[in-house]
């Protein structure tokens, strides 16, 4: 069987505004669970070519070498043609059409028409098929170890009964297609940010395409220039993007002004099931109550630490603050080459979010939101509970946090922003990080990099007030108010499919490390491509994925954007600590007291 690394393809993306670009990474082709049932359609094929050439009879499966070749070519993201399933059979032509009808039949191949007039049309395996495909995967791997010579000798025998084993871990098999093809005029069209989870879609751009049966145009942008997109859209007369990738954070902003359809009755129609999602991540894309988005990926901002340095200098993963800061010292004492961490500390946005995390794990949102148990109250604050939190003690003392940690980080720090901080921990240049597990592909995929194998990701460290936490981020996607009405059920349909539990294993394979689905972390041949997505979920299980950090509300892009530019100054050397901090909160109060919060 092919392991994760042995399918690896270098890949640089360049994005559609041609003014960004994601560093070339090794990543999976087409996922290794789909490679390995491709290996075992391969053997088939070649067994029953080898049965053949030894015995002067014709063997029984006539329909066999049809099936291999449909399941194949959608693996592969190809069309299957009656003429082609013809090639294949290697029988006479007019035996093989009656075998395709034959196989058609008995319901395990889906016909779509190409046209309208539904002459021309394209076969695809049905979802009777795949199960049955996969099944006899499954068992073909049993067969393998039970039967190798090579394999170590098990009991497993005795944990096989009809065909299942009871310990056989649980596995998502391949998506179908849809058996209508969404009948989107001009196809589907996407603006989503430039991340590994939104690459692995765009290289699986073909596959979804003969999923939907229509052409998809994808647009990547930086997390700022995409903000600025979905507000330029809204003011078209008609949207330019069918699915729009919206940053958690900003659902409040968008849902307040109108910009985003609400999900809840195409949710209630289709019956969809929102269990599986992350609750923090559903909840942050949801305003007053109502859903906006649907997740696409769950990415925690974490602290990232090289294992080897650690036990090589002998120290513990830091749980607080100032146990960060020793073992930062020790480590840049113990390294001429080495700094000890690296942040996002750009002007703006960037450092914004860090100064938003960091409150949160000194035990105070940046609002003046209601204690609940084990929290904060982020989906219905009201009056007081809006009022901007930057003249308080954990404000002051995130500043003198940051403050210190300015000599422990790279010379550029103040320039540091979401790629750079996790490259300089890619190429070895720091110890520590504090990063979005959604770039973890930077060093969990790269065999070159000094990180590869060796990283331990703990969540916040402990402000002297507060508990340790993983603020959520990531992604949902929303449908834009501005689209045509008679579109929205089926832009519903393709939503329903690029969050799913299948779709999100295809694009673990090809690059991501995030999920948005509790049930995906179980699979266990997501389990082989990394361990970072059980590490989330552990982190939801025990109640320090927390959403209220950067709560949801219509004005918070304003909030971190005046967090990112005082908190600067102060950083930078411009203004001392409390001109930063109380600028900062006139600017904030100013901005509420405008919405007539207080």
């Amino acid at each position: 069987m092919r392991t994760i690394s042995q399918n690896h393809s270098t890949i640089k993306t360049a994005l559609s505004d041609k003014q960004e670009s994601y560093e070339a990474i090794e990543m999976p082709s087409i996922g290794a669970a789909n490679q390995t049932l491709i290996d075992r359609l391969d053997f088939l094929e070649e067994l029953q070519n080898e049965i053949e050439t030894c015995f002067s009879v014709r063997t029984g499966f006539s329909e066999l070498r049809i099936l291999i070749a449909l399941m194949k070519n959608h693996l592969k993201g190809k069309i299957s043609t009656k003429t082609s399933l013809v090639g294949f059979s290697g029988m006479a032509f007019g035996t093989a059409m009656r075998t395709i009808e034959r196989i058609e039949e008995q319901g395990l191949i889906i016909r779509r028409p190409k046209t309208e007039t539904g002459k021309s049309f394209s076969l695809h395996p049905s979802e009777k098929l795949i199960s049955q495909w996969h099944e006899l995967s499954r068992r073909m791997e049993y067969v393998f170890e039970t039967n190798s010579a090579l394999s170590e000798e098990t009991n497993s025998q005795a944990n096989y009964y009809f065909g299942s084993s009871y310990q056989d871990g649980y596995i998502l098999s391949p998506s179908s297609i849809m058996v209508d093809k969404l009948p989107l005029k001009k196809g589907l069209s996407l603006l989503v940010h430039a991340d590994p989870t939104f690459m692995a879609m765009a290289k699986l751009k073909k596959n979804f395409e003969i999923m939907f049966g229509v052409n998809i145009q994808n647009r990547a942008l930086s997390i700022d220039r995409l903000r600025e997109e979905i507000l330029i859209n809204a003011t078209r007369v008609q949207s330019k993007y069918d699915i729009i990738a919206c940053d958690l954070p900003w659902f409040g902003e968008m849902a307040d002004a109108g910009h985003f359809i609400a999900l809840d009755g195409l949710m209630n129609e289709t019956g969809f099931e929102a269990a599986d999602f992350n609750k923090e991540a559903m909840a942050s894309s949801r305003f007053k109550g109502q859903q906006y988005g649907i997740p696409i990926q769950t990415t925690p901002e974490l602290l990232v630490c090289r294992q080897d340095v650690f036990q090589e200098m002998g120290l513990n993963y830091p749980e607080t603050t100032q146990e960060l800061l020793d073992a930062a010292y020790v480590i840049q004492r113990s390294s001429i080459r080495m700094k000890a961490i690296a942040w996002n500390a750009a002007r703006g946005t960037p450092l914004g979010h860090s100064f938003l995390f960091s409150m949160g794990s000194f035990g105070q949102p940046i609002i003046n939101l209601r204690k609940v148990e084990n929290g904060f109250d982020a989906e219905w604050p009201k009056g007081e509970e809006l009022r901007p939190m930057f003249v308080t003690d954990a404000a002051r003392d995130v500043c003198d946090f940051f403050a210190e940690l300015i000599s422990l980080s790279p010379q550029n720090i103040l320039n540091m922003s979401w790629f750079e901080r996790a490259r300089a921990y890619a190429n070895g240049e720091v110890g520590m990080a504090f990063t979005a597990t959604l770039l973890s592909p930077m060093f969990e995929f790269d065999r070159m990099s000094p990180a590869f194998g060796k990283s331990k990701y703990v969540p916040l460290p402990a402000g002297n007030t507060g508990r340790q936490i993983a603020p959520v981020g990531g992604y949902a996607l929303a449908i834009p108010k501005n689209v045509p009405s008679q579109r929205v059920a089926h832009i519903w349909s393709a939503i329903q499919e690029f969050s799913s539990a299948k779709a999100t294993k295809i694009f673990i394979e090809n690059g991501s490390l995030v999920s948005p689905r509790n049930s995906v972390s179980k699979d266990k041949e997501v389990q082989k491509v990394s361990f970072v997505i059980g590490v989330i979920d552990d982190l939801a299980g025990a109640d320090i994925l927390k959403m209220w950090p950067r709560p949801p509300i219509p004005e918070i892009s304003h909030l971190i954007s005046i967090a990112g530019t005082e908190i600067h100054d102060f950083l930078s050397g411009t203004i001392n600590r409390e001109t930063a901090l109380m600028n900062a909160q006139n600017r904030a109060d100013s901005i509420m007291r405008s919405k007539g919060y207080y």
